[in-house]
């Protein structure tokens, strides 16, 4: 008899606000194994150390670089331009939406927003884009 293993699927959070990610953490990682960063200088470092299967990208970062820049960056290389990346931001309106569809974001959020939406957002996403089935 084989045993299936489940694995879940990798999340790269992208969020610079701690309580934030505290959050995120605590409410994602059921679902997912989890990456943390909070700057577009830890962003590269994670990409460099692992794989990811989807990005939960925060927009508005402090440093150099903010989400939607990470974003087109990401999307300009073969290796990610298909990667899911849910875009989460507190600025809600449409140009900012706009703003961050042309990016990249396979869907934008607003915060705050609500736990089952997001959760049942990034599993669709991911989903749709490289149909893992999140368990």
């Amino acid at each position: 008899m084989t045993e299936t293993v489940k694995v879940k699927p990798k999340l790269l959070i992208v969020e610079d606000d701690f309580e934030n990610q505290k959050f995120l953490q605590i409410f994602l990682k059921r679902k997912f194994t989890l990456q943390i960063c909070d700057s577009s200088e830890t962003f590269y470092e994670k990409l460099n150390e692992d794989k990811f299967d989807i990005i939960l990208m925060d927009i508005s970062l402090r440093g150099k670089k903010d989400g939607l820049q990470l974003t087109r960056e990401l999307r300009e290389k073969e290796e990610y331009k298909n990667l899911p990346i849910v875009g989460l931001s507190a600025h809600a309106f449409q140009r900012d939406k706009d703003n961050a569809y042309n990016a990249g974001v396979d869907i934008f959020l607003t915060k705050p927003v609500q736990n089952d939406v997001l959760m049942d957002t990034l599993i669709k996403t991911l989903k749709d884009k490289s149909g893992i089935i999140v368990e």
